[in-house]
């Protein structure tokens, strides 16, 4: 070893050490041979993974299923919907109590009292800052979202108020009623602007659509209407339910129309043509609501079951 490095007494540097190695024919051999095996053994992995790859899919999507069951009334459940920012879903019940609910873990975050009868709807303000409730009692609340204060009543009605929504910017509220009649309300004055006529039976629930240019009206005639906000007008009628329609309301892009019904079902209609989408059965009574989530991949439904359901979109895997 020491032949080799101090040769002639001059220090041969490490890196010629390594040449003089590498270029050996004994190093070369071997060399060869190493990646000739190298090379065998990559050839054997790629084969392998090849072997297990699965062809490319794609994701389509598909129809909505159950995904959860929230319970805490201790009645019938008459209307569910989500929070603008999806976090939250608010309930309305027989047992005279709205809930408000987390919407990822199902917990009861908040019950607001108030109504002297039956809690008939209750939803969310676009905004997220205020809910407003229709009850028996012949009343509509608007209350803080946050501290479940009452912060106004509006009275007018004749007999139960089924339904009550707000406009896009929150400074209208429309409602429906058993005497068959819609009534949109200034929230300012609280004093009522128009009264729409035109279902022939009790009108179950009523919504605007979120660029606030159409009402969309359930009834116990079993249809829905949609109405032009400033005309007044019916523009058109959508049947298909066999039993009260008790709950409609728009999806988050307008392209769609979704409706619960007596007759235990829940339906996805094209706004545009009115043609029946898709029909969703699970609940074992009335389903007596039903609404998107803010992005329009589940559907939060409610029913005489004393259940709420969460229905998400399936999506359905294709190979290419």
């Amino acid at each position: 070893m020491k032949k080799l490095l101090f040769l002639n007494k001059n220090i041969i540097p490490l890196q010629k050490i390594k040449d003089i190695y590498r270029n050996s024919p004994k190093t070369k051999i071997k060399t060869m041979k190493t990646q000739k095996v190298l090379s065998l053994v990559f050839v054997l992995i790629v084969l392998v993974f090849a072997s297990c790859e699965e062809p490319p899919i794609t994701g389509e999507k598909g129809d909505f299923v159950c995904a959860q069951t929230l319970t805490g009334h201790t009645d019938i459940v008459n209307s569910v919907s989500y929070s603008p920012d999806g976090t939250k879903i608010v309930s309305a019940s027989n047992d005279n109590t709205i809930k408000i609910w987390d919407a990822n873990t199902g917990e009861c975050l908040k019950t607001l009292k108030g109504h002297n009868n039956y809690v008939n709807s209750a939803l969310y303000s676009l905004d997220g800052t205020k809910i407003v409730s229709a009850s028996s009692d012949k009343s509509i609340n608007i209350w803080d979202a946050n501290t479940g204060t009452c912060l106004q009543t509006l009275k007018g009605h004749t007999n139960y108020v089924n339904s009550a929504s707000f406009n896009h910017d929150g400074t209208k509220i429309v409602s429906a009623s058993e005497d068959k009649t819609i009534k949109i309300w200034n929230i300012v004055t609280g004093s009522s602007l128009q009264t729409l006529t035109g279902h022939t039976s009790a009108v179950t629930n009523v919504s605007y659509s979120y660029n606030g240019t159409k009402i969309i009206s359930a009834s116990a005639d079993k249809t829905i209407k949609v109405w032009d906000v400033n005309k007044g007008q019916c523009l058109q009628t959508l049947t298909g339910h066999n039993a009260t329609v008790s709950s409609v309301l728009y999806s988050p892009d307008g392209t769609k129309i979704i409706s619960a019904s007596h007759d235990y079902t829940i339906k996805i209609w094209d706004a545009n043509t009115g043609e029946c989408l898709q029909t969703l059965a699970g609940h074992d009574g009335a389903v007596n609501s039903a609404s998107y989530s803010p992005n329009g991949r589940k559907i939060v439904s409610a029913s005489g079951d004393k259940t709420i359901k969460i229905w998400k979109q399936e999506v359905v895997i294709t190979s290419n």
